[in-house]
């Protein structure tokens, strides 16, 4: 199994890095908020209820659209 790569307000980050607002359905946000943090470090709260944290590079590494 892997490491999980969504979190909830109040959680502890595992690794040091740039994390950002993500819907809960997967969907992108206007005006993400984005949060450097450490390894430990508590999530904040979110804009809404219905977004979660991702790390930022994990973004990047998404599938691209089959053409």
């Amino acid at each position: 199994m892997g490491e999980r790569t969504e979190f909830r307000t109040g959680e502890k980050a595992p690794n040091q890095g740039v994390y950002i607002e993500f819907g809960k359905t997967g969907s992108n946000v206007e005006e993400p908020k984005q949060v450097e943090l450490q390894a430990g470090d508590t999530f904040p709260e979110t804009k809404n209820a219905n977004r979660i944290w991702k790390h930022k590079k994990d973004l990047s590494r998404q599938h691209p659209q089959i053409r």
